[in-house]
């Protein structure tokens, strides 16, 4: 049973390894994330990107100590957009089975990642899916989408909710229950949209429409997470206080959230990008290395459950 984000690595180090495609991987965190995931008998890491560079930031890493990389493949390549490109092509190729974003900008991944001629494109919209393990929370929980879409419409966050909805199933969660998250509980359509594509979202996974996973909205967050504060509200919704994904109205909610979770909340998260053929870690720079490591870590199983 996957409880915490410490169970999701040693759930995917019994799983095996997976090849990882590091693009411009000449980050030190990256490297000791790569590295611990190796040692970790997570993955196999292929390296893309200058080689000088690499070398670099690997004697930089461990607090100036270095890594050994000697056990891992290289891809040489000096420009950025090339390194995206030839990491892509490795998990287009089968060579690879998850795509990292290493030292460059994520538009420039993404990019190559959905280049609708040579890359890994899925045919469902990219969205940055965070795994939080709270101490107020009895449970794992996900939070949808902090990092990609700014004001995604009804038919994104279909395509939000599912790539959830993947995600959570492969942790072991069935039948995942999904709030979708708004200021008020009523749906006021003229002052707050949001409330009434929350509203369509119910009623469309009630007819079938949205499978695998039983969706409520609109939702406030209290509503969404305490029992009590929906029994005050005289809420009655199987997802009230006992939702295991919520789903934000904007990329300014979603990324706020997850901040305040992780910054104020006491908090551990990690994500990973959806959408595409194979799951795509996608880590800020600022993320820590065990951050990162967690993230590899869920991309693999994400992976594995997928194929």
């Amino acid at each position: 049973m996957i409880r915490g984000i410490a169970d999701i690595i040693l759930a995917a180090a019994a799983s095996g390894k997976v090849r990882l495609a590091v693009a411009a991987a000449q980050d030190h965190t990256v490297l000791e994330a790569v590295f611990d995931a190796w040692k970790a008998g997570i993955a196999d890491p292929i390296l893309v990107g200058s080689r000088a560079a690499i070398n670099k930031a690997a004697q930089a890493a461990n607090e100036g100590r270095g890594l050994d990389l000697s056990a891992f493949e290289m891809v040489e390549s000096d420009d950025l957009a090339s390194a995206a490109a030839k990491a892509v092509n490795l998990v287009r190729t089968g060579k690879a089975e998850i795509l990292m974003k290493g030292l460059l900008d994520t538009s420039i991944l993404l990019r190559a990642a959905f280049n609708k001629e040579t890359g890994i494109n899925a045919g469902r919209l990219a969205s940055h899916v965070a795994i939080i393990e709270s101490p107020h929370y009895y449970k794992l929980f996900l939070v949808t989408d902090a990092a990609i879409n700014i004001a995604p419409d009804l038919y994104a966050l279909m395509d939000i909710i599912a790539s959830a909805v993947s995600v959570a199933r492969s942790l072991g969660v069935e039948l995942p229950k999904v709030a979708i998250l708004a200021a008020v509980e009523k749906v006021n359509p003229d002052k707050m949209p949001c409330t009434a594509i929350a509203a369509l979202l119910t009623q469309m996974n009630r007819r079938g429409q949205i499978r695998d996973c039983v969706i409520d909205g609109p939702l406030a967050l209290d509503n969404a997470i305490s029992a009590e504060s929906a029994r005050i509200k005289g809420i009655v919704s199987d997802v009230a206080g006992d939702a295991d994904i919520l789903v934000t109205p904007t990329v300014e909610a979603g990324n706020i959230l997850y901040k305040s979770l992780l910054d104020l909340g006491g908090a551990k998260g990690t994500g990973i990008v959806m959408g595409a053929a194979k799951p795509m870690v996608l880590t800020s720079r600022s993320d820590s290395k065990e951050t990162k490591l967690a993230s590899i870590a869920l991309a693999s199983l994400v992976g594995r459950w997928r194929e």
